[in-house]
Formats: structure tokens, sequence, C-alpha cells
């Protein structure tokens, strides 16, 4: 090795080259030093530790530019502070680019995270060698007082900041029975205070408003997956008093903005009810009218489900808001997703939504309607008769919709069982294109008796067949319900024989989507790994099929491979070897697919030995570190993550080898998602663990 190679790919004990610590140091702090627009909440946390991070950014760039080398004891500290300032950033962009609101709710956690922080760069700043660096004797005196203050540094908590939160909490837990005490007070909620506490924190137009509100049900939705109720219930609360309060501070102006987006959606969800099952024009002109007899109630208090104003609204596992007895009878049916997003319900317990239940009260106080009114009287107190004919109209169409649906169905499975090859071709079509949509048409179809008689018809000798009914099986799927009653009927051998030797390559590639909806269901995980070809087939797809089919192929083996027996059985069908091809091959084009199995693949033996013993792969992987997508870079990470700990030495001194990997993880560890963050994280703290024992020869 030449002497200035030597100097570039000096290891320290503390694992990175000299040279790529400071530069990553000078680099993060200069970032965190060039914010100029800082949040409104947590403000002075965020400028005493940008004030802080200013001054270490003066120390790494007199040492960068002195070129001097580093004493080894200051390797270790240098690590430590880039550790705790990639948390700064983190967490500075956190409070920046996240909710206001939820972020001042959060006004305790997140002080103290800052105080934390504080503590960690002292004692980092405690094993630095001041007196070994080539710095100035200014530079030496302001690090020395910066960790003095580090040490005494205390929780800071802004007394206004928690003034304002206290303010909040009070209109969260407010209470009508107190209300009701003060005969002059014609509301619940005082929006003129709601207004000024808002804008002390951003909020002072109507795109703040939105834009709050999206960040709020973002956050909502990351918290849902989490199972806590509390949180999650919080949440709601603040998502019910920002959307209120922006229809009515900003009432003027979003009357300028016409139909809202709920309205559209019902419109043309009745529209094409209408359309398809060829309804009169009296029919449709008084659905319509129906549609903006509605208008009046804000849409945050509509239930998703019946449309009709909340009288007792709740918060499921997912976020999302119903009225108690709508979402009630959805659970009770059977059903185990949300019918707002789809997600699966982790928990069915039904968690109040106090706030909105307290703003729906408010409005019906100032508009004089009662809770006990249903949608039909609250118009009638808006609007006259005919609207109210209207809306007895909507209901017989909706009943004459799926009365429509059921007669078609029926109809069309007696074809199916008696009807010649061509009768059975066009069938066979027309239910496929009746499940395409809709929930209700996909549980009416598989209720008048459909799965048995298109599960026999997989087996057909005729093309179209073939193709049509598989591609029914798969729309039918996305019924929860129906996964379970198309694998009662014995279809899982029927969709693998289609799979494994269909007459044509869409009918092949639709038996590979039935399969990754079905194997959504536990229970059909193991079913169908348990066939004999299924995962063989699914194989077989990934190397023949078009870019569609092999995205289905990888996605149904992703989905097998969460069962741990699947997992070897996709290795032994040589499923590694061939998602590592595929993981090379650019007009393949499913990179990220082919990583998200070879991830799950790594969690038993003999996948991690095959994977191992894959040539080339950890360059590829490095590359991928800095062009995949979110997810390439989030799996890439977690494969060269289990490699190290397998081979430990061995991958760790590829990775220190290739000049991109480091740099790589360090973008990673400030910049990429979470889940890329802490993965990142671990693996620069594994590399270095390695770097830091002696090293043995290949």
């Amino acid at each position: 090795m030449n002497d200035s190679r030597s100097k570039n790919m000096m290891i320290s004990p503390g694992l990175l080259p000299t040279e790529s610590l400071l530069d990553s140091l000078v680099l993060i702090t200069n970032e965190i030093g060039s914010i100029e627009k800082l949040p409104l909440v947590h403000k002075s946390n965020v400028s005493s530790m940008i004030r802080r991070i200013k001054l270490l950014s003066s120390l790494f760039e007199e040492i960068q530019e002195s070129e001097t080398q580093l004493p080894p004891s200051s390797i270790l500290c240098f690590t430590e502070l880039l550790s705790v300032i990639t948390r700064v950033k983190v967490l500075i962009q956190e409070c920046k680019d996240g909710s206001s609101l939820w972020s001042l709710m959060q006004l305790d956690s997140i002080s103290s995270q800052f105080y934390v922080l504080v503590k960690e760069m002292g004692r980092a700043l405690d094993i630095l060698p001041l007196n070994l660096l080539n710095v100035t004797f200014d530079i030496k005196e302001q690090i020395e007082l910066l960790n003095k203050q580090a040490k005494r540094g205390e929780l800071f908590i802004d007394a206004k900041e928690f003034q304002r939160r206290e303010m909040i909490l009070e209109v969260m837990s407010n209470n009508n029975v107190q209300n009701k005490k003060n005969s002059n007070n014609k509301g619940f909620i005082d929006f003129v205070k709601v207004e000024e506490i808002m804008s002390s924190i951003g909020l002072r137009n109507l795109s703040d408003y939105v834009d709050e509100i999206s960040k709020l049900e973002v956050e909502a939705q990351n918290q849902a997956g989490t199972g806590g109720l509390i949180v999650v219930s919080n949440l709601n609360n603040l998502i019910s008093i920002v959307s209120y309060s922006k229809s009515m501070i900003f009432r003027n102006e979003e009357k300028n903005d016409g139909e809202c987006k709920p309205c559209k959606s019902l419109s043309m969800f009745l529209y094409n009810k209408i359309h398809d099952n060829d309804y009169d024009d009296s029919s449709s002109s008084s659905t319509k009218s129906m549609i903006l007899s509605t208008v009046n109630i804000p849409d945050e208090f509509r239930c998703p489900i019946s449309l009709d104003l909340m009288k007792d609204p709740v918060i499921v596992s997912s976020g999302h808001t119903y009225d108690r007895i709508s979402i009630a009878e959805w659970i009770n049916s059977g059903h185990h997703t949300c019918p707002k997003s789809g997600q699966r319900l982790i928990h069915t317990a039904l968690i109040p939504n106090y706030a909105l239940k307290s703003l729906v009260h408010q409005w019906c106080y100032e508009n004089n309607v009662t809770l006990n009114d249903s949608i039909s009287n609250v118009n009638n107190n808006k609007r006259n008769k005919k609207n109210e004919h209207a809306a007895i109209d909507h209901i017989s169409a909706n009943k004459a919709a799926t009365d429509a649906v059921k007669m078609t169905a029926e109809f069309l499975v007696g074809k199916l069982a008696t009807g010649s090859t061509d009768i059975q071709r066009q069938s066979a079509y027309e239910i496929r294109i009746l499940a395409k949509t809709g929930m209700d048409n996909r549980r009416i179809i598989a209720e008048v008796g459909a799965i048995p008689f298109l599960v026999t018809l997989l087996a057909s000798k005729d093309s179209r067949i073939q193709e049509h009914v598989v591609t029914a099986l798969f729309n039918l799927s996305i019924y929860d319900n129906n996964k379970i009653l198309i694998m009662a009927a014995g279809a899982v051998e029927n969709i693998v024989k289609v799979l494994e030797s269909g007459k044509t390559m869409e009918a092949r590639e639709n038996a590979a989507a039935a399969i990754y909806s079905l194997s959504m269901v536990d229970d059909c995980k193991v079913q169908i790994g348990g066939s004999t070809n299924a995962i063989p087939a699914l194989i077989g797809l990934l190397k023949e099929g078009t870019q569609i089919g092999k995205r289905d192929a990888a996605t149904a083996l992703f989905n097998l491979a969460v069962y741990n027996p699947n997992k070897i059985s996709i290795v032994k069908s040589g499923g590694v070897s061939l998602l590592v091809e595929l993981l090379m091959d650019d007009k393949a084009g499913i990179t990220d697919d082919s990583l998200a199995v070879l991830a799950v693949l790594l969690g038993c033996s003999q996948g991690l030995e095959e994977i191992k013993n894959s040539r080339g792969l950890v360059p590829l992987l490095i590359d991928l570190l800095r062009f995949g997508s979110v997810k390439g870079k989030e799996n890439s990470i977690t494969l060269l993550l289990g490699l190290c700990k397998e081979e430990g030495e061995l991958v760790a001194r590829k990775l220190l080898a290739n000049p991109r990997s480091i740099p790589s993880l360090q973008s990673l560890a400030a910049d990429g998602s979470l889940r890329a963050r802490r993965k990142a994280d671990a693996l620069l703290r594994l590399l270095n663990r390695c770097c830091s024992q002696p090293h043995h020869s290949l």
C-alpha cells in the first residue's frame, strides 16, 4: 500500500477514515448552522442547539484546514459527536417539517430529547484531548465553555409554549356541562382563543390549516400501526379541532372553493351506480338533489360509511373516525379492515373521539339541530319538502342498485353452470368486470355462489375462459371474507396449475396476483406453501414472465416468505440465485421487489448461506445505497447488516475497501428514512467494532 493510499484510508480505532470523519462533521454542522427559518414551536431549544453546533463547526473546520494527523484519542470523541449531531439534525428537521400542534402537545418529550442530546454532547467533549489538537486558543476556549455549559445544562421548557399547550388541552377536554352553566355562551369553543393559539404556532391562513391537518393525519397513520390508543385518540381530537376551526375561521374563503372533494366522490359514486343500472332520469335527478341538500353539514362531521351526521364518533385502530353504530355493524358482520383505508385492524377497540363529539354538539346547537334528528330531519330544518323526498329516493336507488347487482350475478352464475363454452366465456368475462369495482359487488357475487363454479372452470381448455375466471377470482379475493371462501372451495391447486402452465401469460400472471392476494391471510400462507408446486411455479414466472408478471411473482413470494417454512422452499427452488440475477438486470425492473424478498430470506440459515455465496452482491448493494429507492436503500442496508453479522471482518473490509460505502451509510444515517437511519447507524457501529479488533488474514 503506497503512502498516499495509507493516509487516505488510515483506519482509526473509531472505524472511519480520518478525512471522511472530518468531512462528515464539517458537512453536517454547516448544514445545521445554515438553517434560517426556525420552527415556531421549540424555537428556543432549536436556536440554542444550532448555536452549539456552530461552535463545533469552527473546531472541525480549523482541524480540517490544518491538515495535521489527529491523535487516536480524538477519533472516538469525533465519532460519538457525529452520532449525536446526526440525531440533532433529525430532531430539528422533525420540529420543522412535522405538525406544529402535535409538536406543541409533545412539549415535554421533545424538550427532553434536546436535553439528552446536550448531555451526550458534553460527555463526548469530556474525552476530547484539546491540548493535542492544532487549533487556536480562541477555539479551545470556546469548546471548553461549550463543554461546561453542556454539563450545567438543564431541561428547558418554554413558559409561553407550556401555556399554549395547556390552553389547547383545555379546549380538547372542554365539558359541555360547564358551558351550559353560562347562558351567555352560545358555543362550546371560543374560536377567537383558538385562532390566537394557532397563529402563535404559525397557522395564519387557510393553506396553513390545510397543511397542518395533512401533517396530523400522517402522524395519526404512523401512530395507528403501534396500537397506541391514547396517542391515536389525541391526534384525532386535534384533527377534529383544527378541521372545524378552519371551516369556522375561513368559512367565507372556503365557500368560494366550490364543491368539496368528499361530495364530489359521493356524486361520482352515485352517478356510477345509476349509470351502471340504467335508472331513469327522474331517479338520477332526485338523487343529485339529495346530494346538494346535504352540503351544509361539514364533511368532517359525516360518517364515511353512512355519510350521516355522526352522533357518537369513535376511532378505530387505523386512526380513522366513524359513527359508532356504523362501524360496529361493519365489524360485527365479519370485516377486519378499515372501510376507508383498507388497512387491517390490529384490534377492534372503538376509542371515543371526544373532541369531535363536542364539535358536533356545538354545530348542532348553533344550527338548531338535535342529535336525534336523522339527516333528512336536519335538512328539513334547512330545506323544503322536496329535498326530503330526494333522500327517500336516494335510499330506494341504493336498494335498487344492490338488487340489480344480485339479480345480474345470479343470472351469470346460472350461465356458468349450464351454458355452452361461448356462453361460459361471456359470463366469466361479465363476472370479471362486475367484480373489478366495489366491495359490495364482490360480496354479492360470492353470496350467490359464484366461487365454486369459477374454481371448477379454472381447468377449462378454453384459454379465454381460463383467463377470465382466474382474473375474476383475483378481483373477488380483494374482499377479505371471499379469501376464506376461495380457499375453502379448493382453489389453490387449480390456481397453481394455471400459474404453472396457463394457456396465456396474462392468465399465469393473474394467477400469481391471486396467490399474492390470498396469501395476505396467515392461514392461507401455510396452505399455499404446502402445495408442492406453488413456490416452484412462482419461481418459474419470476424467470419467464413480463415485468408485471415478475413483480406479481416477487410480491407473492414475499408474502409467502413471512411464514418460515416457506423461506426454505423458496431457497431450495433456486429463488436466491434468480433474485440476485434479477437484481443485477436493469431491464427486469423489479429491483425493489427482489431486494425485499432477499431481505426476508435472510431470516433462515439456508437463505443466509445462499445470499452469502452470491458473487458480486456486496458492491451492488453499496451502489444501491446511493442510487436505490427509499425501500431499496432500506433493504440493501438490511442485507449488508445481516452479512456483516454473519461474516464479520470479511464483509466489513469489503465495505471499507469501497470508497463509496462509508459516505453512503453516513448520508443515510443523517437523511434516510427512519428505518434506514436506524439500520445505517447499527451497521456503522458494527463496522466500528469489527475494525477496532485485530485484523486477521483472509
